[in-house]
C-alpha cells in the first residue's frame, strides 16, 4: 500500500482528489493539509511514501514545503500537482527536490500512475511542460531579486519592501532596477507579472 499525504488549500479540490485516489486499491491517504507548513508537520508525524503537494498554498508554498521535506523527511518523495503549468515552476520544484510534476487537468488514472512511479523511485514530469522548461532556460533573477519583486508585488513602496526584507532603500531600488532590466519590463509591476507568468516567483 502506498501511503500518501495530500496538501491542497482548496477544500473542494482536496476532497475530490482524496475521493478519487481512495478508489485505487493500492493507494491510501494517511494525512491531509491545507497549507505547506501543515504538510511538513503532517509528513513528520505520518512519514508518507509520497507527498502530493499543490504549488500555491498559504504559509509555505509547495516548493518551500518540498525544500523542508527533503531535510525533515527525506524518505518521502514529493509529487507536485498544480494548475499552474509554468516552466519556471517545474525547474524550481525539481531543484527543491521534487520527484515529479503534473498538472491538475491530467486524467485521474495518469495521476495515480504518477504516484506509483514516484513511489517506486522514478521521476515523473508532464511532457509538454518539460519541453517548455528546457526551451525557457533558467530564471535570470537572483534569489534577492525574486524576494524584492515578490515583496513589492502588492504595490508596496520601496520603504515598505526595505523594511520587510531588512534592506536599505537604495539596495531595494538596485534589485528592482536589475530585475526590470533582466525581464525586459518597463516597470516593477510588469517585471513581477513577467516573473510570475514564467514561474520565477
Amino acid at each position: 500500500m502506498i501511503r500518501i499525504l495530500l496538501a491542497e488549500d482548496q477544500h473542494l479540490v482536496r476532497g475530490a482528489l482524496s475521493a478519487l485516489l481512495g478508489l485505487e486499491p493500492d493507494l491510501t491517504i494517511v494525512a491531509e493539509a491545507a497549507d505547506g507548513a501543515a504538510a511538513v508537520a503532517a509528513a513528520r508525524t505520518h512519514r508518507p511514501d509520497v507527498a502530493l503537494l499543490d504549488i500555491e498554498m498559504p504559509v509555505l508554498t509547495g516548493i518551500e514545503a518540498t525544500e523542508q521535506l527533503r531535510v525533515a523527511v527525506p524518505e518521502t518523495r514529493v509529487l507536485i500537482l498544480t494548475t499552474f503549468g509554468r516552466p519556471g515552476y517545474l525547474r524550481r520544484a525539481m531543484d527543491a527536490g521534487a520527484r515529479g510534476f503534473v498538472v491538475k487537468d491530467s486524467p485521474p488514472n495518469e495521476l495515480a500512475a504518477a504516484i506509483r512511479r514516484v513511489a517506486a523511485g522514478d521521476v515523473v514530469l508532464d511532457p509538454a511542460l518539460a519541453v517548455a522548461s528546457l526551451g525557457a532556460g533558467p530564471s535570470p533573477l537572483t534569489e534577492r531579486e525574486r524576494d524584492v519583486l515578490a515583496a513589492g508585488a502588492g504595490g508596496a513602496s520601496v520603504a515598505q519592501i526595505a523594511d520587510r526584507l531588512a534592506l536599505s532603500g537604495g539596495t531595494v531600488r538596485n534589485y528592482l532596477s536589475s530585475a526590470i532590466g533582466k525581464t525586459g519590463a518597463r516597470n516593477r509591476t510588469e517585471a513581477a507579472r513577467i516573473a510570475r507568468d514564467n514561474g520565477w516567483l
